[in-house]
């Protein structure tokens, strides 16, 4: 079973950056496409971005497209989201998970995804 280990979250002003990474406990982790999630309080879980097991294609949420992106090194079995021209409005718990195979729920639902990882706090002041 793999287990996604999340960091790299904190408090940051508008128009700042941060990186957060999502590193997986076994060799395995380089053979699924990973998604990042991310949940506000009192709001649905919203997809971000996703990477295939090669690093391309990715697809990104119209909110993120352009500031945000994602990267991938299975020799280190992490997933990364650079989070460039941050806004307040990108506030929330961000989260990573794996790409099920044979899920029959578009890449943007939460439903596709599994062994999601323990999220961390972004925010972003005004």
């Amino acid at each position: 079973q793999v287990q996604l280990v999340v960091s790299g979250g904190g408090l940051v002003q508008a128009g700042g950056s941060l990186r957060l990474s999502c590193a997986g406990s076994r060799g395995t982790f380089s053979m699924y496409s990973l998604g990042w999630f991310r949940q506000a309080p009192g709001k649905e879980r919203e997809f971000v971005a996703r990477i295939t097991q090669s690093g391309a294609p990715t697809w990104y949420a119209d909110s993120v497209k352009g500031r945000f992106t994602i990267s991938r090194d299975n020799a280190k079995n992490t997933v990364y989201l650079q989070m460039n021209s941050l806004k307040p409005e990108d506030t929330a718990v961000y989260l990573c998970a794996l790409d099920i195979p044979g899920r029959s729920y578009s890449y943007t639902s939460p439903a596709r995804y599994d062994y999601w990882g323990q999220g961390t706090q972004v925010t972003v002041s005004s």
